[in-house]
């Protein structure tokens, strides 16, 4: 059928899904899910170039999900649950990782889950928190893509032994329906007045947690801390969460964008410039990021920037406790380790950071993503060194939950993987928007300078809001 080249092209496209659709469910009834096990069912079409954020934001179908890779060279956007992993009880963080696991190898090999953890799954989840479970990962109803420098739009149905294979495309092809191709769709509303600022903790007790941290180091019981803050910013109605992602204000900043919203009014969103590994089959990237410089504060371009970074005694301790740490934890599992000798600088608006990029080959035992998962968070540059006396150290003294702040989030499939580091992040609950960041504390380090890295680190997503006084 010739569609009429008037049709806008996500009209298009959604009408080629559709008949698609139909044309399969006119095929005779066959049990689906072989050999006794759930099966995936997709229907994809090209398109055209698309603004991925403003068909998000025209949608009214959730869970919403997006995932943009640092380079933009790679995106899902993603609205509804064709199937979900979930991880709901407490324990270990590596207990998560070896359930996510598990429920994997019962997935189809192409199926992409996004997601993310809680960043300590020992500390008890508080109600802020209360939309994401310790581990959850949803694999899109409709999506659209870009990757290999294509985009399509996908649909999926996900048959269990023993579903109504009929029914089930017809839930889809209902779904797809109320798909918005977002042309005639109102603008997202913006973001209300914002009434009040508080601060989990306050400046006082900040300065007494970052001199007890100091204290102790002076004893060498610890090398480095990450400590964190919670920025709590009151509106003066609903805030629409939608609008972080499409009006970011540094788009070319080299930045992941993740944005995960289960359930309407409620959403974590991450700008974070930190990767925590890639793999493709037994192919692993990962990296130390460490080491701030704020720009702003300093007058500092780019240059000027890098010079004092790669100056700074404090910074290079810094960096070598994460570049050290992650080498030693890719030792028992890696081969071919290549860790990047020479210190570079990661560039972004605000800041900049000391990094070093490592590749490296898994061995076959360990080529899946609990392991490197569990080798790998937390990294020291959102925990600390060493790192089970930094996590219980973080856990006694910080007086909020950090939830989704500063744990691994983005995508995996059974071949291969992405995950980031949630940090830059914001939560937002429905009137409330909760932004999370830390600084890294080191012998030396002065508590003041510490509360302004802070105020720097989470200085973009508050610009959003337009009250960045």
């Amino acid at each position: 059928m010739q569609a009429d080249d008037s049709i806008p092209m996500m009209q298009k496209a959604l009408q080629l899904l559709e008949e698609s659709m139909k044309t399969a469910m006119q095929q005779p009834q066959t049990p689906f899910a072989k050999n006794g096990l759930p099966a995936l069912e997709t229907f994809t079409v090209p398109l055209d170039t698309v603004d991925a954020t403003r068909w998000l934001s025209a949608q009214t179908l959730f869970p919403k999900l997006f995932w943009m890779n640092r380079e933009k060279s790679e995106w899902i956007a993603g609205i509804g649950e064709a199937d979900r992993i979930e991880i709901s009880e407490s324990g270990p963080n590596d207990r998560s990782f070896l359930v996510l696991e598990e429920a994997m190898k019962q997935k189809n090999p192409h199926a992409r889950y996004i997601g993310g953890f809680c960043f300590n799954n020992l500390q008890e989840q508080n109600r802020l928190w209360s939309a994401f479970s310790p581990g959850l990962f949803i694999l899109p109803l409709i999506s659209i893509e870009f990757r290999d420098g294509k985009a399509s739009m996908s649909c999926a149905v996900w048959l269990k032994p023993g579903d109504d294979r009929q029914k089930a495309l017809e839930q889809l092809l209902a779904a797809l329906s109320a798909v918005s191709a977002g042309d005639s769709a109102p603008e997202a509303a913006a973001i209300p007045e914002m009434t009040q600022v508080s601060y989990c903790p306050d400046k006082a007790q900040w300065i007494e947690n970052c001199e007890t941290i100091l204290r102790n180091f002076d004893e060498g019981k610890l090398d480095k801390v990450i400590l964190a803050r919670q920025t709590e910013l009151s509106f003066a109605g609903k805030v629409p969460a939608i609008r972080f992602l499409l009006d970011y204000p540094f788009p070319e900043n080299t930045a992941y964008r993740f944005y995960f919203e289960p359930v309407e009014g409620h959403a974590f969103i991450s700008f974070t410039p930190e990767r925590l590994y890639r793999r493709d089959g037994d192919m692993l990237e990962t990296e130390a990021l460490a080491g701030t410089v704020t720009k702003e504060a300093l007058k500092a371009d780019d240059s000027v920037a890098s010079e004092l970074l790669l100056n700074s005694e404090k910074d290079i301790r810094e960096h070598r406790f994460v570049k050290d740490t992650i080498y030693r934890e890719l030792q028992p599992v890696c081969s071919d380790i290549d860790m990047q000798e020479k210190v570079g600088v990661l560039q972004l608006n605000r800041l900049a950071h000391l990094l070093a990029r490592c590749k490296a080959r898994l061995l076959p035992e360990f080529s899946n993503d609990s392991t490197v998962l569990r080798q790998l968070h937390p990294t020291p540059a959102v925990g600390g060194v060493p790192r089970e006396k930094a996590m219980s150290l973080i856990l006694s003294i910080e007086p909020f939950c950090r939830g989704w702040y500063a744990a691994p989030v983005g995508w995996l499939s059974r071949d291969a993987a992405e995950f980031a580091v949630g940090i830059r992040s914001a939560l937002v609950n429905d009137d409330r928007v909760y932004l999370y960041s830390g600084a890294g504390l080191v012998r030396g380090s002065n508590p003041e300078s510490e509360w302004e890295e802070v105020d720097q680190k989470i200085g973009d997503i508050l610009a959003i809001t337009q009250q960045t006084s």
